[in-house]
């Protein structure tokens, strides 16, 4: 009991003090050979030797039980180390483990998706150009959807203002800059596909560059400039835009892609309104719903256009009415005379 009691005091005492465990692992070791030291230097009959057991036959089977748990506990954690420092076996780009056949199932019943088109998602490369408002939902879709890389572009952090509306961004975030909200939430959603971050605004001198890299681009900003240099960038690198815009209760969106003979976003809005006619959301106001709602259509116009289903909104805008519930479609076509695309056959 005597040497229980000073080695509690040493370990917890020294823990209890801050002690690093290999100091208090060292006095333990102290405590053990003065015990033996005892045993084997004493009579049998001296009051110190029968107070500290008796007998060093105890003490040494005592320490071959500890030495035999110690040994097993090292060899588990080398085990462990060397299974964390094995990479996993590379995964070949397409092929779904058995957790994600079962996640995307009700994609691959769909006979206009099915294996192929949810292959094509996973294979696909998509750009989001703002984590916004019309960004959140797009961004949460696409993931959910199994679109193998999502590139992010967004020069932003959330604040506190934006929770009414930009669903992916949680209250823990503000402050945090908003690619990189968005890709934990995305991540923790659906660890299965690739987020990229770029924490920055789009600029004339990035964006060729970078979308070189993406199938693509889909823009949810909620600025003219942007808008205009995202479309820009997209005809020269021959790459279709899903472009999305708000403004209080109503919404529009279509796909403009010219080199498959449909108009550019510029052959629509050949030059920016002056802004008391195109108020921002801060200004004019935005009800929160709505950018869910053409957000989750622009992803919508994604899944379509990456697995070939349907008739995507090529040649047509689709405008939403929030407030009277109702929705409109209408014609839009190329100018010849587009600063942009005209010269594209």
């Amino acid at each position: 009991m005597l040497v229980l009691l000073l080695a509690a005091a040493i370990w917890f005492g020294g823990r209890f003090m801050g002690a690093p465990k290999a100091m208090r692992a060292g006095f333990l070791g102290l405590l053990f050979l003065a015990v033996l030291g005892v045993q084997f230097a004493f009579p049998a009959d001296h009051p110190l030797r029968v107070a500290t057991g008796g007998s060093a036959a105890l003490w040494l089977i005592v320490a071959g039980g500890v030495g035999l748990f110690l040994g097993y506990r090292q060899v588990l954690t080398m085990l462990r180390r060397k299974a964390d420092a094995t990479p996993p076996p590379p995964q070949k780009q397409g092929a779904f483990s058995d957790t994600e056949l079962n996640r995307y199932a009700r994609h691959i019943v769909l006979r206009e998706v099915g294996g192929a088109g949810q292959k094509a998602l996973k294979n696909a490369r998509v750009l989001v150009v703002g984590a916004g408002g019309l960004g959140a939902p797009v961004l949460q879709y696409l993931a959910a959807a199994g679109v193998g890389t999502i590139g992010v572009i967004d020069g932003d952090v959330v604040e506190n203002a934006n929770l009414q509306r930009q669903v992916i961004h949680k209250d823990r975030a503000i402050g945090t800059p908003k690619v990189f909200s968005a890709q934990s939430e995305m991540e923790a959603q659906n660890p299965f596909v690739t987020v990229l971050p770029y924490h920055r605004r789009l600029t004339d001198d990035i964006a060729d560059d970078l979308l070189a890299d993406f199938d693509l681009v889909l823009d949810g900003t909620d600025n003219f400039d942007t808008r205009y240099l995202v479309n820009k960038a997209c005809v020269a690198a021959g790459k279709p835009l899903i472009s999305g815009a708000l403004s209080q209760w109503e919404g529009q969106l279509s796909i403009f892609d010219p080199h498959r003979s449909v108009p550019c976003y510029e052959c629509i809005f050949p030059t920016a309104p002056a802004p008391h006619l195109a108020p921002s959301c801060a200004e004019a106001g935005v009800i929160g719903p709505l950018p869910g709602v053409i957000g989750a259509m622009m992803a919508m116009e994604a899944v379509k256009l990456i697995t070939d289903a349907g008739t995507p909104l090529r040649g047509q805008m689709l405008i939403y009415d929030a407030l009277y519930g109702e929705s409109r479609s209408i014609a839009i076509t190329r100018r010849k005379d587009c600063a942009v695309c005209g010269d594209i056959a």
